[in-house]
C-alpha cells in the first residue's frame, strides 16, 4: 500500500469516542506499557548524576554557584540531539543491528556509554582536578540523549496514538523511580560510604555512589536485549550522500512543515517554552538546599522519595486526565501549575531550615511538574509521523530544551547577583507566554491527515 502524504493523527480531544474511566486505567497493563516502566527508569538514571545531584556534589566540594550554573551547559547535549538523531533513525551498527534490529541496537550502545561515562566520573574528584569529571559527564550526557532518540522512536512505534499518552505515563513512572534512585538513592549511598564526620567532603564516598548508579543501568540493558523490536517502517537505500541527507534530514523537517505550514512557527514556539520554568529553576535547586542548610537526609526524603512519588501521581493522572479530557486542556493545566509553583520557591527561600514547607513546596510543585510532563510528550508524540519518529521527536524534544538549558547556565550568576527569592520568582514569570502559546497551538488543525490507498 502507498502512503500520500504521511501525517499522525491531531492531538486527541474529549468527545463521546473517549473510553470508558476502566478501558484507560487497564491501558498501563499493556506489555508496551511495562517495558516503558523499565526503559524509563533506564533513561531518567543518568539525568540527575549530570546535572542536580552533580550540582550537590560539585557545590559540597566547595565549587561556587556561578561554576555550577555554567556546568550545567553539559546538559546541552539534550538539546543537540536532533544534530544524530537522523543517524540513529536510519544508520546501521556493524553486527548489532543484524541481531537486535535499528532501534535496540542504538539502545544497547548508548547504555554502555553511560555506564562507561559514570565510571569515568567516579575515579576523577572535582575538588583535586574538575575537568575529568566534566568530560565524564559530557559522555554520560551524549550517552543519554542518543539513548533517548531510541527509546523515544522505541515508544512511539511501540502503539498507536491513542495509546501515546498512557506509554508516556508508564515512561514517567519509571523515569522518575529512577529519579528517586538517581537522587536519593546516590545520597544514601554516598552517606553510607562515608567514613569521615558528617560535613565533611570525602570523594571516596561519592566514588562508591556512582559506581553503584553505573551498575543500576543493567535491568535497562536487560529489557533491551529480551523485548521485541518494534515493526518501523523499512528505510529504502539511499543512493548517495545527498540522497540519505534529504531522506534522513530534510524529509522528515519538511513532512512537519507540509502538514502544519505556517502553523508550525506556533507550535515550535511552544515546544520551544513550555518547560522553562522548570528546566531554568532546576539547576539551582540542589544549590539551593545546600546554602538553606538541609541535610542529605533531609534532602534525600523530602526531595529525592516524597517528591518523586508526588511526580508518580501527577504522571498517572496526567495520562488519564489526557485521555479523558484531551491533551491541550491538560497542557494548559501543566502550564499554570509549574509556572506558578515556582513562586512558592521564593516564598520558601525566606524560612531558612523549614523542613514542614519544604514537604508542601515540593508536594505542590513536583504534582504539577507530572502532570505537564505526561501531556507535554503526548503532545509531542502526537506531533510526529512514524516514518520519522526518531528524527522528528528529538528534533522537538531538544527544542525543548535548548533556550531554556541555555538560560540555566546563567542561573547560578543571576543568584549571586540577585538572590534566590528574585531567582524563583523571575523563573515563574518566564511561563506566562506559555499560557498564550498553548491557547494559539490548540486551534491548530494539520494542514494534510494520513491518506492510506491499497
Amino acid at each position: 500500500m502507498t502512503v500520500q502524504p504521511p501525517s499522525p493523527s491531531p492531538p486527541p480531544t474529549a468527545d463521546s469516542s473517549a473510553p470508558p474511566w476502566r478501558t484507560a486505567f487497564l491501558v498501563y497493563l499493556d506489555p508496551a506499557a511495562l517495558r516503558m516502566l523499565v526503559l524509563g527508569f533506564s533513561a531518567g538514571l543518568p539525568l540527575l548524576l549530570v546535572l542536580g545531584t552533580l550540582s550537590f556534589w560539585l557545590r559540597e566540594a566547595g565549587i561556587d554557584r556561578t561554576t555550577i550554573g555554567y556546568l550545567s551547559w553539559v546538559g546541552l547535549a539534550y538539546a543537540l540531539k536532533w544534530m544524530w538523531a537522523p543517524l540513529v533513525d536510519r544508520l546501521p551498527i556493524p553486527v548489532l543491528t543484524a541481531l537486535l534490529g535499528r532501534r535496540r541496537s542504538w539502545l544497547l550502545v548508548s547504555q554502555w556509554a553511560i555506564v562507561l561515562g559514570l565510571v569515568a566520573m567516579s575515579f576523577n574528584d572535582p575538588q583535586v582536578a574538575l575537568p575529568p569529571v566534566v568530560w565524564g559527564a559530557l559522555a554520560v550526557a551524549f550517552g543519554s540523549a542518543t539513548q533517548d532518540i531510541a527509546l523515544d522512536a522505541f515508544r512511539i512505534e511501540s502503539a498507536d496514538a491513542c495509546r501515546q499518552p498512557a506509554l508516556a505515563a508508564a515512561y514517567q513512572t519509571g523515569y522518575r523511580l529512577a529519579m528517586i534512585w538517581a537522587g536519593a538513592g546516590v545520597l544514601w549511598v554516598a552517606a553510607a560510604a562515608q567514613t569521615l564526620p558528617a560535613g565533611i567532603y570525602q570523594h571516596s564516598a561519592w566514588q562508591t555512589a556512582y559506581l553503584v548508579m553505573a551498575l543500576s543501568m543493567a535491568p535497562g540493558m536487560a529489557m533491551v536485549l529480551g523485548s521485541d523490536e518494534p515493526l518501523g517502517r523499512t528505510m529504502p537505500p539511499a543512493r548517495g550522500v545527498v540522497d540519505w541527507l534529504h531522506g534522513a534530514l530534510i524529509a522528515p523537517i519538511a513532512d512537519f512543515v507540509c502538514r502544519y505550514r505556517w502553523q508550525a512557527a506556533t507550535i515550535l514556539a511552544l515546544i520551544a517554552v513550555y518547560r522553562i520554568s522548570d528546566v531554568v529553576m532546576g539547576i539551582m535547586a540542589n544549590p539551593f538546599y545546600v546554602d538553606m542548610g538541609y541535610t542529605k537526609a533531609e534532602v534525600a526524603a523530602v526531595t529525592k522519595v516524597f517528591g518523586v512519588i508526588m511526580t508518580l501521581l501527577g504522571a498517572f493522572v496526567g495520562g488519564v486526565l489526557a485521555m479523558r479530557l484531551g491533551v491541550m486542556r491538560v497542557l494548559m493545566m501543566g502550564a499554570v501549575l509549574s509556572a506558578a509553583s515556582n513562586v512558592l520557591f521564593a516564598m520558601l527561600s525566606t524560612r531558612g531550615h523549614d523542613v514542614s514547607s519544604l514537604i508542601l513546596v515540593i508536594s505542590i510543585d513536583n504534582l504539577s511538574s507530572g502532570i505537564a510532563s505526561a501531556a507535554f510528550i503526548g503532545y509531542l508524540s502526537s506531533l510526529t509521523n512514524v516514518q520519522y519518529s526518531a528524527t522528528q521527536y528529538a528534533l522537538f524534544s531538544s527544542m525543548m530544551l535548548l533556550l531554556p538549558k541555555f538560560l540555566a547556565g546563567y542561573s547560578g550568576l543571576y543568584v549571586d547577583t540577585f538572590g534566590y527569592a528574585h531567582f524563583f520568582v523571575a523563573t515563574a514569570l518566564l511561563g506566562l507566554p506559555v499560557l498564550l502559546l498553548v491557547w494559539l497551538a490548540a486551534r491548530v488543525k494539520p494542514a494534510h491527515k494520513l491518506r492510506i490507498t491499497n
